[in-house]
């Protein structure tokens, strides 16, 4: 089995010193990538440090709509220079998020548009961070992906991912219809949502990613503690059993949606 943690945060201080014992943990799992995204310049460039590191681990750089004030035009040509990096897979993660108020809706908006047109600039998918924030969020995505279809953009059929996907129905079947991938993380294996795992039943596994966002949701068997990449497995195989599916189907699967998103080998 090999899988694709397509979305942790192996930067975050609660990894400092353990990097080789959680890849270790990952690999034992059946993990044989991952990606790193930033949230802000500093971590982005961590990102890329850990991408030069570690063979396994790769990177996306880019401003959180939490750290939108952080923005200017030193901002974008520092994520442009680290984004020239071949290990260096998407812009992200980026977007909006209304349940914070570190920045204004305005401002979020100002900086997502911004990125995309990075994005756009480089021909790299984008990693989508969306907290409470659904409508403007896929106005703004169907927007941009609209435009890269009427210009023939290389990236109109592989705009990006909705990461740690929160939405309805509804917002997963218009980002499906805008060639985007869905990308599901611990939550799906709580208990107490039916609703989610109801959407991931009915979402085709040629639309699905598998994430941990560690060190941050964790899934149910290890709720409490810090999440770590080898618990995407656990992810893996809640959808192996929402979907009646073997668990290697679902970890082939999810490997060839990362393969082909982010134009990257990945182990099978």
């Amino acid at each position: 089995m090999h899988l694709v943690d397509s979305h942790c945060h192996l930067d975050w201080d609660s990894f400092d010193g353990e990097h080789e014992a959680v890849l270790e943990r990952a690999v034992a799992a059946g993990v044989g990538m991952l990606l790193n995204p930033g949230t802000d310049l500093a971590r982005s460039r961590r990102a890329v440090e850990l991408a030069e590191r570690f063979e396994m681990v790769y990177a996306a750089v880019g401003i959180h709509p939490n750290d939108a004030g952080e923005w200017n035009e030193a901002t974008a040509d520092e994520l442009r220079e680290l984004a020239a990096h071949p290990k260096v897979l998407a812009i992200g993660e980026i977007g909006l998020d209304y349940y914070w108020d570190k920045a204004t809706p305005e401002l979020q908006a100002e900086v997502f548009r911004a990125q995309l047109d990075l994005a756009t600039e480089l021909e790299l998918p984008v990693v989508i961070h969306n907290r409470e924030a659904n409508q403007d969020v896929m106005a703004i995505l169907a927007g941009w992906q609209a435009g890269l279809e009427d210009a023939g953009h290389p990236l109109a059929e592989r705009p990006g991912v909705l990461h740690s996907f929160s939405g309805d129905a509804a917002m997963a079947q218009t980002a499906i219809k805008h060639y985007f991938y869905i990308g599901i993380t611990g939550p799906v294996t709580f208990k107490n949502a039916p609703d989610l795992q109801s959407l991931v039943t009915d979402i085709p596994m040629e639309h699905l990613l598998i994430e941990t966002d560690s060190p941050f949701l964790t899934p149910q068997a290890y709720r409490g503690q810090r999440n770590e990449p080898a618990y995407v497995a656990l992810v893996a195989e809640k959808i192996a059993e929402l979907k009646e599916l073997d668990v290697e189907a679902v970890a082939g699967a999810t490997s060839a949606n990362v393969a082909a998103l982010f134009r990257v080998g990945v182990p099978v």
